[in-house]
């Protein structure tokens, strides 16, 4: 016979009810209910948070002022100067070879700044690039595309 869900039940002592405390005198946990005598316990609950009435942590600690802008663009950074020792020869550059040379990470937005010189023609195209990394570029016969 197949095992239909209508016919499941837990097994038998695996399911035992919550003992209801505080119920007369005569049962078990009567009077006091597990509460103890007298005190802020016995008598109504104390918020988790409760630290026993020093400074709680939440007000203790320092909090962060300002504003964080959800849209803000954080590019990786590739100077110049790292462009000229990992393509000595020239040629194009984009994300994919500066992530092949293990020069930025792939997924993230690359930005070119003109820190250093270049000596080789490359045709990069970046996400953004610096109005001084494109005009060393451009001067030493590369181009310049945004991507």
């Amino acid at each position: 016979m197949p095992i239909k869900v209508h016919h499941l039940r837990p097994a038998p002592g695996a399911k035992q009810d919550r003992r209801r405390v505080g119920r007369g005198e005569a049962g078990k946990g009567g009077k006091t209910a597990g509460r103890g005598t007298k005190g802020t316990g016995a008598r109504k609950n104390v918020p988790q948070s409760f630290e026993g009435g020093s400074m709680p942590m939440h007000m203790r600690v320092p909090k962060l002022r300002g504003f964080q802008n959800p849209y803000k663009v954080s590019y990786q950074v590739v100077n110049l100067s790292l462009l000229n020792e990992l393509f000595p020869e020239g040629g194009t550059v984009g994300v994919a070879e500066l992530v092949a040379a293990g020069a930025v990470r792939k997924g993230q937005p690359v930005k070119v700044l003109g820190t250093g010189e270049l000596t080789v023609a490359l045709q990069i195209s970046a996400d953004a690039v610096s109005a001084s990394a494109r005009e060393k570029i451009e001067k030493a016969g590369g181009s310049v595309t945004t991507v």
